[in-house]
């Protein structure tokens, strides 16, 4: 099982969309530090979860998060 998540620092200004198989772990590696790229912006909560059979599903619905329609779509799930 393979899960989608978007995280949101605590400046609320920041999400950011990935996939992994235990999301918990992933959550601790990037309030850590170990995430290059998100690492001035920790830390992080999980906002929201999707879960998939594959991992070539999960990672079609995170290139979509990741496009502009994607961070439209994320923005009017959370924050109207």
């Amino acid at each position: 099982m393979y899960y989608l998540y978007i995280l949101l620092n605590e400046a609320k200004n920041r999400t950011y969309a990935g996939v992994a198989d235990d999301v918990e772990k992933r959550l601790k590696e990037y309030n850590a530090g170990r995430v290059k790229s998100s690492s001035p912006y920790r830390p992080y909560k999980v906002i929201h979860t999707e879960s998939f059979e594959t991992l070539s599903e999960a990672r079609q619905k995170e290139k979509f998060y990741k496009s502009t329609t994607g961070r439209r779509r994320i923005k009017e799930m959370f924050f109207r």
